[in-house]
């Protein structure tokens, strides 16, 4: 299976504490926003279906809004169960363009 870059939003899409909900090839991506740094990773919860961009940030983790369960950011680990590390996917920026690889 190969991988492809994705156009998934402007810079002036996001913001620190407003992450974006994405479908990309099929894939819910959440696009996330810290410290002038971009991070993709695995949207849907691994417990149940929730939205994990929907749910409450702090700082480099995002909480699930149904589960509690919590994952860092940037590394997609799973650090409050239920749940599993997440996949998480390459980000670049090319001006305003910011692209995920899939």
């Amino acid at each position: 299976m190969s991988t492809v870059w994705h156009k998934a939003a402007l810079v002036s899409d996001l913001a620190e504490d407003e992450p974006l909900t994405l479908k990309l090839a099929g894939k819910e991506v959440g696009l996330f926003q810290l410290d002038e740094e971009y991070y993709a990773i695995e949207d849907v919860c691994p417990h149940a279906y929730a939205l994990l961009s929907q749910g409450f940030a702090d700082g480099e983790e995002i909480e699930c809004p149904l589960h509690n369960a919590v994952f860092h950011i940037k590394t997609g680990k799973c650090i409050k169960e239920p749940g599993r590390d997440l996949i998480t996917f390459d980000v670049k920026v090319d001006g305003e363009q910011i692209s995920v690889k899939l």
